[in-house]
């Protein structure tokens, strides 16, 4: 973390300190099933959601923001509703890893801001900087091997399909300027499936299944005191069980912390 919150991360040396390595979150679940809303929740009740984002111990990233550049004809099948954003092609999977990695060595990294009116990446980026924890969100967050190995907790949000349904209706209505027939039948042509093929399948990987999303408040809150006793443990305590070879710890120089871009 930046500034003062640093200071209790590692044993400050004369030249260097150690700082503990990110713990990485990953959270999957069908299209609308609440994981943006479970990821805010749990910032909400750790206390981050009104820290300065270069101070937060706690970052939030969606793989949405991850989706490939389309191409013209690519492009024209989007606009018309005739493209599939649910499948696992549709997704820049090398960036994602690239991401995750530099994420764990405490660099602070570019997100893409996705246009999902015009189904293109926007010429701007989103600065991300070195936390403790870290939730990334998606719907095929757990596909892909080499991504889902990287993360050292999984939470699969699962809601009712007919409440996910409606959810997206209302979401790309109201935010994406689709039409209602639009939303429907790219729902059923390709969502609905990609879902069954894709996502579901990946339910299995997960660590704790959060059923009812963010209204299900005993899960997240087993959840948010793992992340607190992650937060205060030292090294040793962060994730004993750990397998992916994520538990070594880095070292930074203290001028670093002070020189990262605001």
């Amino acid at each position: 973390m930046a500034g003062d919150s640093e200071t209790h991360l590692g044993d400050r040396g004369e030249n260097t300190q150690v700082v503990r390595q990110p713990f990485l979150i990953g959270v999957s679940g069908g299209t609308a099933s609440g994981k943006s809303s479970v990821c805010e929740k749990i910032m909400e009740l750790l206390g981050q959601n009104k820290i300065d984002h270069h101070q937060r111990q706690v970052a939030i990233l969606s793989q949405d923001s991850f989706y490939k550049v389309l191409t013209p004809e690519q492009k024209a099948k989007a606009l018309k509703g005739q493209f599939n954003f649910d499948h696992p092609d549709a997704f820049d999977s090398e960036l994602i890893i690239q991401t995750l990695r530099q994420i764990l060595q405490g660099k602070t990294v570019q997100i893409p801001v996705y246009d999902f009116v015009t189904h293109s990446r926007k010429d701007e980026f989103v600065m991300v900087y070195p936390a403790d924890v870290v939730l990334f969100e998606g719907i095929l967050m757990f596909y892909s091997q080499e991504i889902r190995d990287l993360f050292q907790m999984k939470l699969f949000v699962d809601t009712d399909p007919d409440t996910r349904l409606s959810r997206r209706v209302l979401r790309d209505i109201s935010e994406r300027g689709r039409d209602l027939e639009q939303v429907l039948s790219q729902y059923i042509t390709f969502v609905k499936p990609a879902f069954e093929e894709f996502c579901l399948p990946t339910k299995k990987y997960a660590d704790v299944i959060i059923p009812r999303g963010a209204d299900n408040l005993v899960a997240i809150n087993l959840i948010v005191q793992h992340i607190q006793d992650i937060l205060n443990g030292g090294p040793s305590k962060r994730h004993n069980g750990c397998t992916n070879g994520h538990s070594t710890p880095r070292q930074r120089r203290t001028s670093e912390s002070s020189s990262r871009p605001h």
